[in-house]
């Protein structure tokens, strides 16, 4: 395994109401990867932390998110092979963050 990537995404919601759209958001992301190959093995949240786990094409990521009152910290671990993306998908969960945290609803 590589070392973490780690984003960091502020917000204004508070700690439940971003809990919740992070909580919609994986029903979103799971039913669109469906048909595509990657399967979600773990989505489990205990308190205010999401523990997940990925894997696609043989090669699995986990991590963590943390829901805090004013910032949600996501971690990745990914194998030595996928981390040679890691600034692309850096870039891909801050952008996709932003969008579900700073949304108005």
């Amino acid at each position: 395994m590589a070392k973490p990537m780690v984003v960091e995404i502020p917000h204004e919601l508070g700690r439940d109401e971003a809990r919740r759209r992070i909580d919609e958001g994986t029903v979103r992301v799971r039913e669109a990867l469906g048909k595509s190959g990657i399967a979600i093995n773990t989505l489990a949240w205990t308190g205010d932390r999401l523990d997940y786990s990925v894997t696609a094409m043989t090669q699995t990521v986990d991590g963590q998110i943390d829901v805090g009152q004013d910032v949600v910290r996501v971690e990745v671990r990914m194998p030595l092979l996928l981390s040679m993306f890691a600034q692309k998908i850096q870039k891909i969960v801050g952008k996709e963050g932003n969008k579900l945290l700073l949304t108005k609803k």
